[in-house]
Parts: structure tokens; sequence; C-alpha cells
């Protein structure tokens, strides 16, 4: 990708080095999350227990001074912003031709855990969106993970991995999470789980939309869309299940 000395987001909120506030235990719920964690993604309950325990017992950091985004100044951190401006001009061209406004997400880079308006979260998790706070959540360590464990390296890979978050903040905005969620609260666990899986190729499709725009900027480089695909089928609930305990279970796909 040709994504450096390009513009980066207004829209980024580092909170890397800072606490996430003390926490009352994990509790049997909290073991539960750990132990469904563990299943899918194949790492050791331990570790997890560990961090997450560790999470919730540090202390509060205060912030410092000043508005809550910052310009990372790390390469990584750097790139993480440049693709969700990238994201940012998109969505605002596409909603501009239907004659609607785009109101951007933020991007909130951790590390290890943070606390979000859907709860405390452990990098163990991946990226995520939270539709309470409208935040896209990251741990940049991640993106080594997609290359070392996965085998997607690449920074479109990486890239692919932010649009699909934003595509999930575009989902929010035009309603369709709220929609499957009122599906969801009416269906078996088995249709429940397929609402799901629906919502993730949804928000893979509208990746796939800023791809079509970034192409079009001239930012991507021959094979960063192969790079997009290897990484789209590396974090598959499939892949993660055949990875973690031997075989797939799709009817649990989420």
């Amino acid at each position: 990708m040709r994504w450096e000395g390009r513009e980066g987001s207004s829209n980024v909120e580092d909170r890397r080095g800072m606490g996430v506030g003390r926490g009352a235990g994990l509790g049997c719920g909290g073991l539960l999350v750990v132990a469904v964690i563990a299943l899918l993604t194949g790492a050791d309950p331990q570790q997890l227990l560990q961090l997450l325990s560790g999470a919730a017992e540090a202390p509060t950091e205060q912030a410092p001074a000043g508005p809550a985004q910052s310009q990372p100044q790390d390469q990584l951190g750097k790139f993480a912003s440049v693709v969700l401006r990238d994201t940012e001009v998109t969505w605002e061209e596409v909603f501009r031709q239907r004659n609607a406004g785009y109101q951007p997400p933020q991007l909130v880079l951790f590390e290890q855990a943070v606390r979000s308006a859907c709860g405390l979260n452990s990098s163990a998790v991946g990226p995520f969106y939270c539709p309470l706070d409208s935040k896209v959540y990251l741990d940049l360590g991640f993106f080594n993970e997609l290359g070392r464990r996965f085998g997607a390296p690449g920074d479109f890979a990486a890239a692919y991995v932010i649009a699909h978050e934003v595509g999930h903040h575009v989902q929010h905005v035009l309603g369709v999470g709220d929609e499957v969620q009122r599906l969801r609260q009416r269906a078996s666990e088995a249709q429940a789980n397929q609402l799901s899986v629906l919502m993730e190729l949804q928000a893979d499709c509208l990746a796939g939309v800023w791809g079509h725009y970034a192409n079009q900027r001239q930012i991507i480089e021959p094979g960063d869309f192969e790079e997009g695909l290897r990484a789209a089928a590396a974090i598959g609930d499939d892949r993660l299940q055949r990875m973690g305990q031997g075989y797939v279970q799709p009817e649990s796909w989420t």
C-alpha cells in the first residue's frame, strides 16, 4: 500500500500505556468468557486469566491534559491513522452521493486490555467495534499475530482489518445493527448465529467498498487484494476453531 506521507485521521485516541481502572474480579461469568475465548482462538486459558485479572486490578492512570484525540508517532500507529482517514474519505463520499452525512467512528489504540461502553475486553478477542460509543478498538499487536500466527502478513491485510471494523460502524449508522439485534431476540440460537455470520460478511463487503475507492485513489499496489483475502480467510471462525480444537462447528459460528 502507498500509505506513507498521506494524511492521518483526527479521530484517533491513543490509550497505549494507560490503565483500565480497578475491577471487581472476573467472577463466574468472566471465567466462562475466558473459556469461550480460549476455545475459539486456541489461546492458553491461564494466560488469558492472568491478563484479564491483571487488567482488572490495574490502577487507573490519568489521561494527559488536552483533547482525547492524539496522533500516534510510531510507524504502526501512523499507519492505522492513515487507513482510518482513508475510510473516512470513502464513506463521506459514498454518503454524500446519497445526500446523507457521515459521522466517522473514533479509533482507540490500546494494549492488552481496554474498557469501552461495551465492557472490559482483552486484546485476545482481537479488534472490535462497540456500537454503544461508536468506537473501533485495536491493539496494534494484533497485526503481528496476523502475520506470525495466522499467516496473513502485509499492510493491506492490516488495513482490511480496520476497514472491516469501520464497516460495522457503517452498519450501525444505517440501522442494520439494530435491526439484526431485533431479529436475533426472536430467533433460535442457530438462526441468531447465522444472522451474526451475515453481519460479518456484510462488514467484509463494506471493507471491499473502501478497497474499491482506495484503488481508484491509487493507494493499492499489486498483491494487496490477495493479502486482504488471506486475512479474511485466516481470522474466520472456521480457521480459529480448527486451530483451537481440531474440528469445525459451523452451527456455533458468530
